[in-house]
């Protein structure tokens, strides 16, 4: 019964995943599961998948297995004028909510997309310290004594120097009889990341702007996550100046001043530089705007961060940027000439609307680095 149990849920689990996948889509654009995203689970809303289950009716009538019956005699049939309702022509809107992984709402996500496994930059990983329990020793201290292994060596003893009586067994240990778990220590090489997002929050950033960005990280982090042992993630806003916030801030500002980029540039810099060996971390820095900077000054400097500073220490840069009716979107033109389309290291990609952000999570994260 527990066999055929775990099947049926298998089965369930692989209906609602084939779901997810067919409406990826509107999943994202929508972004429905951000709200309902715990530690480690999503709480996603499935349309129209219905659960077996058991309905009982509330009338007080006969049924089935109740009084004498005939062969022949029809089952199921009550007095057709009671519960008589008024036939509707629309269907049913039925959702289920189903807690889904977030590593497996990555496969998911990953499939969907095709997107390759991420190779690691070089050998940036840390290493960490797993102490496994492996074998028993003579010696060690009283908490790790193995008291199955030091009664078996009691009785052993016993049993060879005579001493043992089975009708009266007393097992006493002595000092050499003691048995200790031993453990040795396997130095692992975990591959960790740091996501560092940007985002122009000056006035021509609007809220759908904000909201296109917060769906995009949510999938993004989802993504990374499931690729690296350890993600810290850090938040800069910027508009003529920048900073350092926390989540909930990063995607709440809104401010109205101008917008200088390389402020958020050298804030990324900084951060890399006090917190994130490059030999230690896989680094990725996202920079979200419209694409208006304060003047062409601004922008060479950008340029000039970008080529002699973070390209060197990141596995890649993605900018990526949301359309605006305020905005010129001069700032990706200019990154496209200089770096062109196919560069490396630097990702750029255009988002003009919800609709545009499966796309563009495909352009940030389909070269597998």
């Amino acid at each position: 019964m527990i066999y055929n149990i775990k099947q049926d849920h298998a089965r369930f689990r692989a209906i609602v995943k084939g779901k997810i996948k067919q409406d990826l889509k509107k999943y994202v654009t929508h972004g429905e599961m951000i709200g309902r995203k715990g530690k480690d689970l999503v709480t996603i809303p499935v349309p129209q998948i219905e659960i077996p289950r058991f309905r009982f009716s509330d009338k007080e009538q006969g049924g089935l297995g109740q009084g004498q019956g005939k062969v022949g005699d029809p089952i199921g049939q009550g007095d057709p004028q009671q519960g008589q309702r008024q036939v509707g022509d629309q269907p049913g809107n039925h959702t289920l909510d189903v807690d889904l992984s977030l590593q497996e709402l990555a496969e998911i996500l990953g499939e969907q997309l095709e997107l390759p496994k991420i190779q690691p930059r070089g050998h940036k990983t840390l290493k960490s310290k797993i102490e496994k329990y492996t074998g028993i020793a003579n010696e060690g201290p009283n908490s790790l004594r193995h008291f199955k292994r030091t009664f078996r060596e009691t009785l052993r003893r016993q049993i060879a120097s005579g001493v043992y009586n089975p009708d009266r067994p007393v097992i006493i240990p002595i000092k050499k009889d003691m048995r200790y778990r031993s453990w040795k220590t396997d130095i692992r090489h975990e591959n960790n990341a740091v996501i560092i997002y940007m985002m122009d929050v000056s006035g021509s950033m609007g809220d759908e702007q904000k909201e296109i960005v917060r769906t995009e990280a949510f999938w993004i982090d989802t993504w990374l996550r499931s690729q690296y042992k350890g993600i810290d993630t850090r938040y800069i806003i910027h508009d003529a100046t920048a900073r350092e916030v926390d989540e909930d801030t990063f995607f709440k500002t809104r401010e109205s001043g101008g917008t200088l980029i390389s402020s958020a540039y050298k804030l990324c810099e900084k951060i890399i530089e006090t917190d994130y060996a490059p030999s230690d971390w896989n680094i990725y820095p996202f920079h979200f705007s419209d694409g208006d900077n304060w003047s062409g000054e601004d922008t060479r400097l950008c340029l000039d961060l970008l080529v002699k500073k973070l390209l060197h220490v990141c596995n890649v840069f993605c900018y990526g940027q949301v359309e605006s009716r305020y905005g010129s979107g001069q700032f990706f033109k200019d990154l496209k000439e200089h770096f062109g389309n196919n560069h490396e290291s630097v990702i750029l990609s255009k988002i003009e609307n919800k609709e545009g952000i499966l796309q563009s999570i495909k352009d940030f994260l389909g070269k597998g680095k």
